[in-house]
């Protein structure tokens, strides 16, 4: 299936490593051009270099972090100057989940600012910046990274800051959609990236089990009894930045493998 993205430019915030990463590579695929943004200058610059010599020419990286708006404005400024306006945005950049604190020990400075300033704000400010270069072409998409701590207790911190997200995309999609610019959500659940390994090991000693016996634990809590893999978000993302997605916009997709009980409707 042509997705119809060839030559289009798209911005993947948080894409050094991780789900970012295997977004970037799923967009490289389909002939986008693609600027990744991180934090970390050494993690940047060896996804920006492997990348490179598999899609010459295709791979920038930038160092931005989305809690200052001034960084987003440089960052999309020089991406628009090498490349031209860009037509897809993928809000990935995300503080570590962390502690989970008890209600009684729940800090805003701590706990939640950290969280909400990156992950909601930052989507937000990013928005801000690329829907203006979306609506001169009256075309755009909009890709939120959340996850599935928005439908379930257990970290009232990770929930706030995931619903938030959800939110976010339903009030963006009704704004902006008049201007041909659809907005998405996406909730992944367990997903296997380069962290799993250490998750795995760590695991097997806490536990005395095999690898086997925790892989199996671990692929067991969802419906297809497998742990969903980046490239896997990645290909839902993808489709979603696609011109054929036009009739969905506003919503929360889970990628989850079907993990949970509950019913959505």
């Amino acid at each position: 299936m042509d997705l119809q993205l060839q030559g289009k430019v798209a911005l993947v915030t948080g894409g050094s490593r991780g789900i970012g990463k295997a977004i970037a590579e799923k967009l490289l695929d389909e002939g986008v051009r693609v600027a990744i943004a991180a934090r970390n200058q050494s993690r940047l610059t060896d996804t920006v270099t492997q990348l490179d010599k598999k899609y010459t020419g295709q791979i920038s990286g930038y160092i931005c972090d989305t809690r200052d708006l001034s960084t987003i404005q440089q960052m999309v400024s020089e991406i628009t100057t090498r490349w031209g306006d860009i037509s897809i945005l993928v809000n990935n950049a995300a503080e570590p989940g962390g502690p989970r604190p008890a209600l009684s020990e729940i800090s805003w400075e701590e706990h939640l600012l950290p969280q909400v300033d990156t992950k909601v704000m930052g989507y937000l400010r990013c928005a801000q910046i690329v829907a203006p270069l979306m609506k001169k072409s009256n075309w755009g998409r909009i890709i939120n990274i959340s996850g599935m701590q928005a439908r379930n207790s257990g970290s009232a911190v990770g929930s706030i800051r995931n619903v938030a997200v959800a939110a976010l995309t339903k009030n963006l999609a009704d704004e902006l959609g008049p201007s041909g610019i659809t907005v998405s959500c996406i909730h992944p659940g367990l997903t296997r990236t380069e962290a799993t390994e250490s998750r795995i090991r760590e695991q097997m000693e806490q536990k005395n089990k095999t690898r086997t016996e925790i892989e199996s634990e671990l692929s067991n809590q969802n419906s297809i009894r497998k742990l969903v893999d980046a490239s896997d978000v990645a290909a839902l993302v993808t489709f979603l930045a696609s011109p054929l997605s036009v009739a969905v916009t506003g919503e929360v997709i889970a990628a989850g493998g079907g993990v949970g009980t509950g019913i959505y409707y």
